[in-house]
């Protein structure tokens, strides 16, 4: 079985992971990026973003994530279209596979993100990044004075209702189950906000507009009734999952799936790993500070390196 080795592998290819490139390779590295076959990130599904830094028209969001690809291309960074299947970061050199080629590092930085549950049904797919968006600091703003739905029953789901209203006219508030999950902190401010509407034991069964969220159909679990409620937009609050499943086993995780990174930054459990983006972070999920901790990883790899390549110089020195 044959390997390719190469300074530093980086898996993913969002901002946290295209950012990492673009550094890495302007520091002369080797670096292989295993893109994924869906590449590009959460950022493809965005029609326009008008929140990254340079672009104060805003940009679409495959337009970014193809200028960055295009920048870590211009300094080197190789790419493969395919998914990683399975890595061991165990020994000095770590190993990353796809399917049966082996591809080997010094340093490997983890950029695999994390994706938006959704609520599976095909209306809501074909209308996402056209009224139907799963972030409400990315997408807000685009919906100034109009009628818009938060799904989900969680703190995430009722702290995105809440700074929802200061863009929408109204923000419905559909939840499953006859209570929310969330603090009751939060259920308090959510119950309390004028802008804000309640409606318990109710499903979406359909995303309405052909072109653009024109409403949701919705059935009362309780009583079977089906009613449709005109809205702008829909914004699914039901949580995320981190894309961390072939590292089970190989670095250190929080119960809910995401990587730790060791004091808060880019360093993981195994020595020579860094990380980066929504992959640890379930805070922020913005695409800045995904770019932000991608520069931070690249530049402690580099670091990471750096001290390799002496502690190498030095046994060299001592043998001879």
């Amino acid at each position: 079985m044959s390997s390719e080795k190469n300074r530093v592998i980086i898996i993913g290819s969002g901002p946290a992971a295209l950012t990492a490139a673009i550094y890495t390779s302007r520091a002369n590295l080797d670096v292989l990026c295993i893109a994924g076959y869906a590449s590009g990130g959460q950022l493809m599904l965005t029609s326009e973003v008008e929140n990254f830094p340079g672009f104060p028209e805003g940009i679409m969001g495959p337009e970014l994530m193809g200028n960055m690809r295009a920048q870590a291309e211009r300094f080197g960074t190789r790419f493969i279209e395919a998914d990683a299947s399975k890595v061991d970061f165990s020994g000095t050199v770590h190993r990353v596979w796809i399917e049966d080629e082996v591809y080997e590092a010094e340093a490997v930085i983890v950029a695999t993100g994390a994706s938006a549950k959704w609520l599976g049904l095909e209306s809501e797919q074909r209308l996402v990044g056209r009224g139907v968006s799963s972030c409400a600091t990315c997408d807000g703003f685009f919906f100034r004075n109009k009628e818009i739905a938060v799904i989900g029953g969680g703190d995430t789901a009722l702290e995105e209702a809440l700074f929802l209203t200061k863009f929408a006219s109204k923000v419905s508030l559909i939840h499953r189950r006859d209570k929310f999950r969330a603090s009751k902190i939060m259920q308090e401010r959510a119950s309390s906000h004028p802008k804000i509407n309640i409606i318990y034991d109710t499903a979406i069964e359909e995303v309405l507009g052909e072109t653009n969220v024109t409403g949701v159909k919705l059935r009362n679990l309780k009583t079977d009734e089906v009613t449709e409620l005109p809205l702008s937009g829909v914004f699914v609050a039901i949580g995320h999952q981190p894309n961390t499943s072939i590292f089970n086993g190989a670095l250190k995780m929080n119960e809910s799936g995401y990587i730790e990174a060791v004091g808060g930054e880019t360093l993981t459990s195994e020595t020579g790993v860094f990380v980066a983006g929504d992959v640890f972070d379930f805070r922020y999920r913005q695409a800045i500070t995904a770019a932000g901790s991608g520069c931070k990883a690249a530049l402690e790899a580099e670091k990471y390196l750096e001290g390799l390549h002496s502690e190498s110089e030095e046994a060299l020195t001592a043998a001879n």
